[in-house]
């Protein structure tokens, strides 16, 4: 039976995404990796929504990473680690992927996994409990490269070298001076931090931020853009928000954004 729950609440224009499993401080197991795929797919066809939140249940962790337990049965070898691997880098893609701007909300333990997950998000936003990092050299395993390219892509080689080789986890302070997080705020602050932040990012026009977020993840691929992909970009210029936007803008007045 899954131990970790994948929960999710919307409010408005903004979901939250709880990963759930307080007792091993929202620990994965190779199940709930697979729940955590099909709950981002089925928040992706929401085209209402405008922002997603992803946290942990409770105040004590973010996520502890995979549920090491079970690696015993299910990571025994090379081949069962793959394969493993394949499910926990599909939810990390389909978290890349989404089309709606996603926030981490970061209370405690963010490690292994859970990092991973905080990696993928557009955002993210740690209480000064937090505490990131890698250690996996502490179980003589080195991490899968669908695992890595996360956080390779936001710090760097030599953030992630550090974290990976040495395996001791950055605080809140060290982890935003590395660019892990965007910003660190009091614990007792966090959660009204978080949810202000999704309340701008879902003021804005849904169409221009999911282009945002495209157009960024294309630029990260070497191969130069298509004539055709440049003319994608100014798509959002089509749309009934950017006519409500400049006429707000020109008439003083705080835009409505239908989406359209």
């Amino acid at each position: 039976m899954c131990a970790a729950a994948i929960k999710t609440d919307k409010q408005g224009f903004v979901a939250t995404l709880t990963i759930s499993n307080p007792d091993k401080r929202n620990a994965l197991d190779k199940e709930a990796w697979g729940r955590l795929s099909y709950a981002l797919a089925s928040l992706d066809m929401d085209k209402k929504l405008r922002c997603v939140v992803l946290r942990g249940d409770g105040t004590q962790a973010f996520a502890a990473g995979a549920d090491i337990s079970e690696f015993p049965q299910l990571r025994a070898n090379a081949q069962q680690a793959r394969d493993y691997v394949e499910v926990v880098a599909m939810a990390l893609a389909t978290l890349r992927g989404l089309r709606h701007p996603t926030v981490a909300m970061i209370h405690g333990a963010c490690t292994g996994g859970g990092l991973e997950i905080a990696c993928c998000c557009d955002m993210r936003i740690a209480g000064r409990s937090a505490r990131l990092g890698v250690p996996i050299n502490r179980i003589g395993h080195a991490l899968a490269p669908a695992e890595m390219k996360p956080a390779l892509d936001l710090v760097g080689p030599a953030v992630v070298l550090e974290m990976l080789l040495e395996g001791r986890l950055f605080d809140a302070d060290e982890a935003l001076q590395r660019g892990l997080v965007n910003r660190v705020v009091d614990d007792q602050a966090l959660a009204d931090t978080v949810y202000a932040t999704a309340e701008r990012i879902s003021a804005g026009a849904p169409l221009a931020a999911r282009m945002t977020k495209k157009t960024l993840q294309r630029l990260g691929n070497p191969k130069p853009l298509s004539e055709q992909e440049v003319m994608d970009s100014y798509a959002p210029c089509d749309s009934d928000d950017y006519t409500e936007g400049v006429r707000a803008f020109l008439a003083k007045e705080t835009p409505q954004f239908e989406g359209q």
